[in-house]
C-alpha cells in the first residue's frame, strides 16, 4: 500500500511539473502575432503573388526588376508580421521570401536560406534579418558567401561567428532612434565585424517593433513616427542599398 501512494505522489508531482513547464513554455514561446494589415498583406494583390510553402512565404512580382531578399523575423515574431515590409519591396520588382523559423526562433534554423536559394538557382540574392533574425543570417552570410551579393541588418548586428569585416559582401544596417530593445553596446562591438564600406541609416523617430507589423514589443521604445511611416523609410533605405550593389 505504502509503495503505491509513493507512485501516486511521484506521478501527481510529475504531472504538476509538466503542467509547469507547459505554461512557462506557453507564456515565453507565444510568438508576437501579425497585425490586421499585415494579414491584408498576405493577399496577392498589386501585382504580387503571395504564396505559402512549408518553409517560407514567397512574394513575388509579375516583372522582377532587382536582386531577390531572403528576410529572417525576428525571436518569437511570427513571419507573417512582415509581410507589409515584403509587399513593399515585391511592388518594387524584388522578389521576397520571409523564412518560417521553428518556434518562431531564427536560432534553431539559421540555414534556412539554403533551401530558398535551392530553389531558385537562376537568381541573385541577398539575406538579411530583423533583431535574432540578423543576427542569424549573418552566420549563415559568413560561411556561404559566395550564394549572396550582401547582407542588411533591421534593428540588428553581426556577433563574432557571423563576422563579415573580410567579405566582399554588401552591408545595410538599419536602426531607429527610439529602439530600446537592441543593446547598444553590442550593437557597437557589431560594428567591428562589418567591412569599411557598410552603409548606414537610422530612422528619427522609429523603434524595434515597427520594422514589423505585430503590435508594440516589451522593452520598446515610444516611436515619433507611425509604423508606415517607417516601414516606408526602410524600404527605401533597402531599394537605394539594393540598386547600388556590386
Amino acid at each position: 500500500m505504502k509503495k503505491t501512494i509513493n507512485r501516486r505522489r511521484i506521478l501527481l508531482s510529475l504531472a504538476v511539473f509538466l503542467i509547469i513547464a507547459g505554461l512557462l513554455l506557453w507564456r515565453y514561446l507565444t510568438p508576437y502575432a501579425p497585425a490586421h494589415n499585415a494579414e491584408t498583406a498576405l493577399l496577392s494583390a498589386g501585382g504580387v503573388t503571395v504564396e505559402q510553402t512549408d518553409g517560407w512565404i514567397s512574394f513575388e512580382p509579375s516583372v522582377i526588376s532587382g536582386t531577390a531578399v531572403i528576410f529572417y523575423p525576428g525571436a518569437l515574431v511570427a513571419a507573417e508580421a512582415y509581410a507589409p515590409l515584403a509587399k513593399r519591396m515585391a511592388t518594387a520588382g524584388h522578389p521576397f521570401y520571409i523564412a518560417k523559423m521553428p518556434f518562431n526562433l531564427a536560432v534553431i534554423k539559421g540555414n534556412a536560406a539554403a533551401d530558398i536559394i535551392s530553389a531558385h538557382p537562376d537568381w541573385s540574392f541577398v539575406l538579411g534579418g530583423h533583431s535574432l533574425g540578423g543576427v542569424m543570417a549573418s552566420r549563415y552570410a559568413a560561411e556561404h558567401e559566395d550564394q549572396l551579393e550582401g547582407v542588411f541588418f533591421l534593428a540588428s548586428y553581426p556577433d563574432e561567428k557571423g563576422n563579415l569585416k573580410n567579405t566582399t559582401l554588401s552591408v545595410l544596417s538599419v536602426l531607429g532612434t527610439a529602439d530600446t530593445v537592441v543593446n547598444r553596446d553590442s550593437y557597437n562591438e557589431g560594428r567591428s565585424y562589418l567591412p569599411g564600406n557598410t552603409v548606414y541609416f537610422s530612422i528619427d523617430g522609429g523603434n524595434h517593433a515597427q520594422f514589423g507589423s505585430y503590435g508594440p514589443q516589451k522593452g520598446d521604445g515610444e516611436p515619433a513616427i507611425t509604423e508606415e511611416k517607417q516601414q516606408t523609410q526602410t524600404a527605401k533605405a533597402m531599394l537605394d542599398w539594393l540598386g547600388n550593389l556590386r
